[in-house]
């Protein structure tokens, strides 16, 4: 079941949900609006390497936007910094980029429970187009969890994305034993 309004403001209250800032004009009737970051990154090889530390250069994004380019992935980030302690928080592009051509994430949609950290976003484009530091990026939603939970991700000691950071970060995929 997807958390309503009331209920993502009552789990604020208590504490199972966190977003800084929080802006109450952003709260939807199922959701809460997160905008894009000051920071964007692309990876620095033409040929990424799932075995390999493939590496980023982050740079702003300046006051008067970027263009991003079709054929090209961005890594963004989300101004907000979220915990969901008791929820599945997933995350959804706004209609309104959507529209614009703007695909905000590949596959990380879905959090876990106990995910503490900004939200990379994987961005794709079919045309350019040009964004600016907070504008309005995604939406997220918050799924009730029935059972107990075992395994917190922010407990978790192979957790890849547990660093606090305000900036986008590249696949860690080269961590895992395979």
């Amino acid at each position: 079941m997807i958390l309503t309004d009331k209920q993502i403001l009552e789990e604020i209250e208590k504490g199972t949900i966190l977003v800084e800032p929080f802006n109450r004009d952003c709260l939807g009737t199922n959701s809460y609006d997160v905008h894009l970051g000051r920071y964007l990154a692309t990876y620095k090889d033409e040929v990424l390497d799932a075995r390999k530390h493939n590496e980023i250069e982050v740079f702003d994004i300046p006051e008067e936007g970027y263009v991003l380019e079709p054929g090209r992935l961005y890594l963004g980030v989300t101004l907000e910094y979220t915990e969901t302690h008791a929820h599945v928080p997933f995350l959804e592009g706004k209609s309104s980029v959507g529209r614009l051509g703007i695909d905000i994430h590949a596959t990380a949609g879905k959090g876990d429970v106990g995910f503490c950290n900004t939200w990379t976003l994987e961005i794709s484009v079919s045309m350019p187009v040009r964004v600016y530091y907070g504008m309005p990026i995604g939406q997220l939603i918050y799924f009730e969890v029935k059972g107990g939970i075992e395994n917190y991700y922010n407990k978790k000691e192979n957790a890849k994305y547990n660093h606090r950071t305000i900036t986008p970060v590249e696949s860690m995929m080269w961590k895992n034993k395979w």
